[in-house]
């Protein structure tokens, strides 16, 4: 099979935003209670209720922002019943997953916590579908507003003297769907109407974020950017991957076979076609790019495992999980100038988790170590990178073997990012380096590979797929040959020497 590639190191394409690699926390299933919140009384180790190896892990994959709380528990969240003291806080049913009790201990206050523990950027979601205009007005002055107000002084009588620092806030989730069934007409004119009192206080400045299309609803976008583009800072997009494209039989997470491996990876592939079909409405009511487009659900959706909560979305992570991430990574990077944020879909114990938990037990999944290895570009400039991929076959069907994107930091290290899709077979990958030095790189590499299809980790053997050292590859006159093994994410650094 026949590859080729071309890295122009000396031409730039605009930065990559550290907020692509974004996360997703919603009051599903085990994600925030037990996931992330287990209370300041529990035997698990933690600080002021917040799991401290969960904290650790995420800090280290660099964690740029989170999502919360929702998903479609938004637009029924009324955040009022998660604040002041907890023994006094509303109980609920969450309706939409599980039909679990929620007694709102985790609330404002612990997922501002979370965030600066974590050091990143809350984007918080506020409810139109079933909340009010004056609950999101007062929920942004309770969260950024300085002065006297009613607001402020409860925020104050919680604890909380000084307001917090909140850029991004999504005016409603999923509002064609779980968040009203609205049609975009009507929703394009509450989003106006809504965001207009989402207002700015002091020096905190909000990123408005409308909610736009599911998947391949051209429509939705149209409407949108035609009524509402010019209030709106952001709008996202929604898309999952099924492996058989079928909501009531969607495919286990492991021990399935070749062929829904192909499928998946087929439909992860997708997601190029819709942001460029999606971008090209936003070029003709923003031609100067100025509203990002924010993916802030996608990833892997399978039935979930035997004997859980179907409410809970709990799935095991694979090999497969892991390559989906990369090529879908690699897809945002290539559109730098319009996608400014992404949220995989969840955080922790939910669909495509980089981390799963059983009470105190914690492990890293194989989407966990694609973050990790791939946040070297988050904030780096895309270098122009070509690739001619040969195809990758399977009964009858097509699809590029090889996804490749790279970046250049500050320090002037470049970052080649490398998806070998095959399951069966090895791919040898020629990079030719222009716009270096001869002779005077210095290259070293991480990779992660899968033994099986479903290869995966459990908490009897958490490193069962880990980043293993990467030297598969020849350098000879500019000329850089690598050697990717099957279903395989290989990260390359290289380094001019002065």
């Amino acid at each position: 099979m026949t590859h080729r590639a071309v890295l122009n190191a000396d031409i730039r394409k605009g930065k990559i935003d550290r907020n692509v690699y974004g996360h997703f926390a919603e009051h599903l299933g085990r994600c925030i209670y037990e996931g992330l919140w287990v209370g300041e009384d529990s035997p698990i180790p933690n600080t002021k209720g917040i799991r401290n190896d969960v904290v650790e892990a995420l800090k280290e994959m660099q964690i740029p922002v989170l999502r919360w709380p929702g998903g479609c528990f938004a637009d029924e969240y009324h955040w009022k019943d998660g604040i002041g003291a907890r023994e006094g806080r509303k109980r609920m049913i969450n309706t939409h997953w599980g039909g679990v009790v929620e007694n709102n201990h985790f609330g404002t206050h612990e997922f501002m916590e979370l965030c600066h523990m974590l050091d990143c950027e809350p984007y918080i979601n506020g409810n139109v579908g079933s909340g009010t205009v004056q609950e999101m007005s007062e929920w942004v002055e309770y969260l950024t507003f300085e002065g006297v107000s009613p607001m402020s002084e409860l925020r104050q009588a919680n604890g909380q003297e000084a307001p917090w620092s909140v850029t991004y806030f999504g005016v409603g989730n999923e509002n064609w769907g779980c968040g009203g069934n609205m049609r975009p007409e009507f929703y394009a004119d509450l989003y106006r109407q809504y965001q207009t009192y989402v207002r700015n206080y002091g020096d905190n400045k909000i990123h408005r974020i409308a909610c736009g299309p599911n998947i391949d609803d051209y429509h939705w976008m149209e409407v949108l950017m035609r009524e509402a583009g010019r209030f709106m800072d952001s709008i996202t997009l929604h898309y999952y991957t099924l492996p058989k494209s079928d909501w009531s039989n969607k495919g286990a997470a492991t021990g399935f076979k070749e062929d829904e491996w192909f499928s998946t990876l087929e439909k992860a592939l997708r997601m190029d076609e819709l942001v460029t079909r999606h971008s090209v409405i936003m070029d003709k009511y923003d031609p100067e790019r100025r509203v990002g487009l924010i993916v802030d659900e996608w990833g892997t959706w399978y039935d979930v495992e035997p004997g859980t909560n179907p409410g809970f979305l709990y799935q095991q992570n694979s090999i497969r999980d892991a390559l989906v991430a990369g090529l879908t990574l690699n897809i945002f990077h290539k559109h730098n100038e319009r996608v400014r944020m992404a949220n995989i879909a969840q955080t922790v114990n939910v669909l495509q988790a980089v981390i799963l938990t059983e009470g105190e037990k914690m492990l890293l999944t194989p989407t966990y170590h694609v973050f990790n290895m791939f946040k070297v570009h988050q904030d780096a400039e895309r270098l122009d990178l070509s690739l001619e991929s040969g195809k990758y076959s399977f009964e009858g069907r097509d699809i590029p073997e090889v996804s490749a994107s790279a970046s250049v930091n500050a320090e002037g290290v470049i970052h080649v990012s490398l998806c070998n899709l095959n399951h069966a077979a090895a791919a040898t990958l020629p990079l030719e380096l222009r716009g270096l030095v001869a002779g005077t790189a210095q290259i070293t590499g991480t990779t992660l590979a899968g033994s099986a299809i479903d290869a995966h980790n459990t908490f009897e053997q958490p490193d069962a797929v880990a980043p293993q050292s990467f030297s598969n590859f020849t350098l000879e006159d500019g000329l850089l040959t690598v050697e990717l093994a099957p279903m395989s994410v290989t990260v390359l650094a290289i380094k001019q020497q002065a």
